[in-house]
Order: C-alpha cells, then structure tokens, then sequence
C-alpha cells in the first residue's frame, strides 16, 4: 500500500524588499487598528463624522479597529514566514482588500467630489500605493 503525502510545498522564500514591504504596511495597519479602537471618535473625526453613540463606536471599533489589527496580523505574519506556502494567498486578499478600498474612494469621487485632498485622497493614494505593493510582491514570487 502506498501513501502520497497532501502536504502543501513551501512557497518561495520572498526577497528582502518584500518582507520589508509587509512590516511596514502592517505596521500602518496596526496604528490604525489600535487607533480606532481606543479612540473611535478621533478616528472619523476627519471624514466629518460624528458618532452618536455606543452602537456608533462600536462599528468603528469593529471595523477600523479589529479588522485594522487582523490586517496587522496576517501581514506580519506573512512576512516573517516568507517561504510558508500561505502567504502568497494572504497578501493577495490584502492587496485585493486595499485596492477595493481605493476602488470605492474613486468612485465616491466620481459621485461627489471631495472638498479637501486629505483624508479621501490621501487614503485613496495610500490604499492605492500600498495594495499595489502587496500585488507586485505576490505577482513577482
């Protein structure tokens, strides 16, 4: 009787550039995450929302501040496991993840205009720059 073995193969160990590309999102990652949950008012402040209430931080808590942190994570994660056969798919749905976000901005650009570059466009050359990082480091492996 044989056995095959349904072990992923190890990916391809990223350069240096790469790894370094992924700490540093994930570290933006992580300020914002932290940053939405101890203040969520703070956060939006900028963007002219006001929250009205605990149900109201609770939804940036949840969505700028967990899922800010869990991006901090997976990107942490994959960059200091570059030959971990993951990783390719983790940075991908990132990538995917941020450039969505500058999908949305531009066409709330489209819809009506911003009156101030930041924060829109900040964020959209932000998410922008970073998603096609994440893209061009998985895309080059």
């Amino acid at each position: 009787m044989t056995t095959t073995s349904t072990a992923i193969p190890a990916a391809p160990a990223l350069p240096a550039a790469s790894c370094a590309a992924q700490a540093a999102l994930a570290l933006f990652f992580l300020g914002m995450g932290l940053y939405g949950l101890a203040a969520p008012a703070a956060l939006v402040r900028p963007f002219g929302i006001r929250l009205g209430g605990p149900a109201a931080r609770t939804e940036v808590r949840a969505v700028y501040g967990g899922f800010g942190v869990a991006m901090a994570a997976l990107l942490g994660w994959a960059a200091a496991g570059p030959g971990d056969p993951l990783r390719r798919g983790v940075v991908l749905a990132v990538a995917v993840a941020l450039l969505g976000m500058g999908a949305g901005r531009l066409a709330a650009r489209i819809a009506e205009p911003p009156g101030a570059w930041y924060p829109s466009w900040c964020y959209f050359w932000v998410e922008l720059a970073g998603g096609g990082l994440l893209l061009a480091t998985v895309m080059g492996t």
